[in-house]
């Protein structure tokens, strides 16, 4: 008997296919943002298959905070060269330095929040009328609340009550200028969904993924790296722990979890057990009850 938990269902790749031909199809000049985690990976993938024998035909647009996991970094420019990609990179060192945005300080200080002024800039500078983006529904409230098309206005601002209905497979891609569409093409899958493809489609994904031994220290029941772009305080002990990451944004606002998961199969089984949800390790989620709505709501990805 077919175990449902370990299958994809495959009409959620054809649902995502539909929708990234009919961006292809309705916007001038479309990117994919890519943070290096396993679900923009995964969008690479569809977009693969959806243009299939062609290229991929809109590039890939990076926000680099600097604070990324080298293995991210090194895992990203392999793909791309592999591949034979376009990338983009909007560097948030670079909005610092030019004083678009102010480096935060602190014991909590992070650059995640920062990525918003530099992607909106990207946005504009290239003229992307629509940026395809890996989030789903399942992943938190605010998230929850977009359509797969998405529009923002001419700030690059959200909205939620001003959102289009989208009825069956009609997406509705006309924008007044200045507008732009944040794209979800995996909205509707979970977080198993996505392990299940990574494993049936043989997708290779960066190591931090998988159990492995790493220095962290405890702050708030959470496992830190410990790294130069984390302010870790005098009492915060540095130790070694094997540990993989269940989602992945910056050094300074993603946090390990202790695992000895070090392979497809025993990852899905620990989801499938587990008593916090996917952005539980995610800091910068829990600087308010509503952080991440706000951040959407100011442009964020």
């Amino acid at each position: 008997m077919l175990d449902t938990n370990r299958s994809f269902p495959r009409q959620l790749e054809d649902e995502a296919i539909y929708i990234m031909r009919e961006v292809a199809a309705q916007f001038e000049k479309p990117a994919l943002l890519f943070s290096c985690g396993k679900d923009s990976i995964t969008l690479v993938r569809l977009a693969q298959k959806a243009f299939h024998p062609g290229k991929i035909p809109f590039p890939l647009l990076h926000v680099d905070t600097g604070h990324n996991f080298p293995e991210t970094i090194e895992f990203r420019d392999k793909l791309v060269k592999e591949l034979n990609l376009d990338l983009l990179i909007g560097s948030v060192e670079q909005s610092i330095k030019e004083g678009k945005v102010k480096e935060e300080t602190g014991k909590y200080a992070s650059r995640n929040a920062l990525q918003t002024v530099t992607l909106l800039e990207a946005v504009e500078t290239n003229k992307f009328d629509a940026c395809l983006g890996g989030a789903r529904r399942d992943e938190e409230k605010a998230r929850a609340k977009e359509r797969i098309f998405s529009v923002r206005d001419d700030f690059g601002q959200w909205d939620a009550k001003k959102q289009r209905p989208e009825m069956f497979d009609m997406l509705n891609g006309d924008i007044e200028i200045g507008e732009n569409v944040r794209v979800f093409p995996i909205s509707n899958w979970t977080e198993l969904d996505v392990w299940n493809y990574i494993k049936e489609e043989k997708i290779e994904i960066p190591s931090v993924y998988f159990a492995h031994k790493r220095k962290v220290f405890e702050r708030d029941g959470m496992l830190w790296s410990e790294s130069e772009f984390v302010n870790r305080m005098e009492d915060e002990k540095v130790f070694e722990e094997t540990v993989r990451f269940r989602t992945l944004g910056d050094m300074s606002c993603t946090a390990a979890v202790k695992s000895t998961a070090d392979n497809i199969d025993t990852i899905i089984d620990e989801i499938l057990s587990a008593e916090i949800s996917e952005r539980g390790a995610r800091i910068d989620d829990k600087r308010s009850e509503a952080a991440m709505e706000k951040r959407k709501q100011q442009g964020y990805f």
